[in-house]
């Protein structure tokens, strides 16, 4: 059945009220913006974003359920299903601060009532049990920095993340197809534990920073001096082609650094090559970085 439409000014004071924590951000606040274009472009990107992310998920996971494989009886602890669902997270508004000095600040505001599905099955003395996470609902509203800005793209050397409130999360779990959270009291418990730990951890003005790019390799840094490379020669190289020898040639470049290999010239069929070519290569913390050298066989496919 189509839904009753009626002006605001129709409305009574009791409903507008009920209606103001469903209105967008940049409808009640003029220094929110409407970022339409980025909702549509996370939906549009989500079904592989969600299969993205539930591989990270899973590679994060293995070493720290691999820890508890073998101890209290535990054989093995397995992910069954694991899908993020259908339906995207959504940026109800952002705000972007005035840029600082080497530093720009946003904070989005993040709606997320997900269709996940997630089973983690526990083999325990030949026994199976299942643990199901459903219908996960988020809100959060982060603080993110990005700094310190530099030439070298993505132009921004690490990302610092806080929470501005407390998150809201909600979801379902289910313990041997039994609803845990239909036992009363718990499910307020847990919400509200869940929500106190993430608070504890990442609220402002506790941060989680994340590199984007490696400080040690001078990203962030001027350049100091220049490295000359003559390569040489290579000597009694294997045989890597099945019908002639190998089509040598050598890549080289600084650890830590973003920029295109260089690379020498291909010696056909050849098993002891010489080059003699010179290269330069800029340095930007002696230090740290080192010379990289690797040789690769030419294929022309």
């Amino acid at each position: 059945q189509d839904p009753v439409v009626r002006p605001l000014r129709d409305l009574d004071y009791e409903t507008l009220q009920t209606m103001v924590q469903d209105i967008p951000l940049w409808v009640k606040y003029p220094d929110y913006e409407r970022i339409d274009w980025m909702n549509k472009f996370i939906c549009d990107m989500w079904p592989f974003l969600d299969k993205a992310m539930c591989k990270i998920i899973r590679g994060v996971a293995k070493p720290i359920c691999d820890q508890y494989v073998g101890k209290y009886g535990i054989e093995s602890i397995e992910f069954g299903n694991l899908t993020l669902g259908a339906l995207p997270p959504t940026l109800q508004g952002i705000k972007v601060y005035e840029m600082r000095e080497k530093e720009l600040v946003i904070e989005p505001v993040i709606r997320w009532a997900s269709i996940a599905n997630v089973t983690v099955d526990v083999k325990v003395h030949s026994f199976k049990l299942s643990a199901q996470l459903l219908d996960l609902h988020v809100m959060l509203t982060p603080r993110v920095t990005l700094k310190p800005l530099v030439p070298s793209f993505p132009c921004f050397a690490s990302l610092c993340v806080s929470l501005m409130e407390k998150p809201h999360v909600d979801f379902g779990l289910k313990l041997l197809g039994g609803d845990v959270m239909a036992i009363p009291g718990l499910y307020r418990f847990i919400q509200e534990q869940i929500s106190k730990q993430i608070a504890i951890l990442y609220h402002w003005p506790k941060v989680i920073e994340v590199p984007i790019l490696d400080g040690a390799s001078g990203a962030t840094k001027k350049p100091v001096g220049v490295l000359n490379v003559k390569v040489i020669r290579a000597m009694n190289l294997p045989k890597m082609d099945l019908l002639g020898k190998s089509d040598p040639y050598v890549k080289l470049r600084l650890s830590g650094e973003r920029l295109p290999s260089k690379k020498t010239s291909v010696k056909m069929s050849n098993l002891n090559p010489e080059w003699n070519e010179h290269f330069r290569l800029v340095v930007k913390d002696p230090e740290t970085q080192v010379l990289e050298l690797q040789m690769f066989d030419w294929e022309k496919v």
